[in-house]
């Protein structure tokens, strides 16, 4: 016998919601979106036009008053809202997905993730880029060996957005997390991680370039792993020429990739998993394997996104694992913060050891 639809209540229709959330649950086999939250006028008929089938809640106090009318929330909200909103599902014995970043801090974070614990209620986090092609090419030719020893892993997020756009994410308020570090950096830390492991210590140097800008547009992470790698991380809204996506240093050969994943550019034109294409990147291009004069193109993974929520769907059906830990997810907040503290003293910061149990 087929199992019933998961329902899922989506709080927030900005761009997390309706851009990715939103489409990828209602792609997603064994997902049903069955009300969003949101009171924007804008925004509600957007939901109309995109997800008929969905109910419209103005506030998440509707949901908690009928928890049993639901099997799933994801907290699409500004990140000053992450920590209360998915607390309130957890206490209505709710699963939840929050988006990234888990916390504005990591002691927040790590209560979240205490609580959860505590309640026995799943906690998983969306950090979708692990399911980029390019990351999921870097990866498979990491693990095949095809660079021997990586010594050095660069990776870049830059824009060229030299005006202040209105919204959250460009305000200094405390609680916020507004900023590069804490946008595009909580996948660029997370994906070296995944990639090399636990984290020795930390360098960042992180600025206000733009006239009026009130929190970070430009930042640069060094991370040196346990393992010995040193990933470089660059962030930057104010970037006029682009550099490599991803270069990868190894002993043997290295990998280095242009251009951005192709799938938040396919959602945010209305294409959805499943289309022709989706996820593929055209072999001009792919990334460059090799050493200079011996390169040869190697085809890029299609992206993935949807595998995030099959795979949420498949933990709820079958009791296997969420797709992102969410220790995981907290010690991205954790090296966000070193991140900051290290561009304030214009120093290193070295990790704190893990208290064992």
């Amino acid at each position: 016998m087929a199992q019933a639809p998961l329902r899922v209540g989506l709080l927030g229709y900005g761009v997390a919601g309706r851009v990715f959330h939103g489409p990828l649950i209602a792609a997603t086999p064994g997902l049903r979106l069955d009300v969003v939250v949101t009171r924007d006028p804008q925004r509600r008929d957007q939901v109309r036009r995109e997800h008929p089938a969905a109910r419209l809640a103005d506030t998440a106090d509707e949901v908690w008053r009928s928890p049993d009318a639901l099997d799933l929330v994801v907290v699409a909200t500004p990140n000053r809202q992450h920590v209360p909103m998915a607390r309130a599902a957890m206490a209505a014995g709710l699963p939840v997905v929050v988006d990234k970043p888990l916390a504005p801090t990591a002691a927040e974070g790590r209560a979240l993730v205490d609580e959860a614990t505590r309640r026995g209620v799943a906690l998983t986090v969306f950090q979708n880029r692990r399911w980029d092609g390019d990351f999921l090419t870097a990866r498979r030719l990491i693990d095949a060996g095809e660079l021997g020893r990586v010594h050095r892993f660069e990776s870049r997020f830059e824009r060229w957005r030299p005006a202040i756009k209105p919204g959250w994410r460009e305000s200094g308020a405390p609680g916020e997390a507004g900023g590069a570090l804490w946008d595009l950096g909580a996948h660029l830390v997370d994906q070296a991680m995944q990639l090399f492991g636990p984290v020795l210590s930390v360098y960042a140097e992180v600025d206000r370039r733009r006239p009026g800008a009130e929190v970070d547009d430009d930042a640069f992470v060094a991370l040196i792993h346990a393992a010995g790698v040193r990933s470089h991380l660059w962030l930057s809204a104010v970037t006029a020429q682009l550099g490599p996506r991803l270069r990868i240093l190894g002993d043997r050969a290295a990998y280095t990739t242009y251009g951005l994943d192709v799938q938040e550019a396919a959602l945010r034109e209305g294409t959805r998993p499943g289309a022709p294409g989706w996820g593929e990147v055209a072999p001009e291009r792919y990334g460059q394997l090799g050493g200079d004069g011996d390169l040869r193109a190697v085809a890029t993974e299609p992206g993935r996104y949807q595998d995030f929520y099959q795979q949420v769907a498949t933990a709820l059906h079958n009791g296997t694992p969420m797709p992102v830990d969410p220790e995981d997810a907290l010690t991205t907040v954790e090296l966000i913060e070193l991140a900051h503290r290290s561009a304030t003293q214009g120093a290193v910061v070295h990790v704190p050891p893990t208290p064992r149990n």
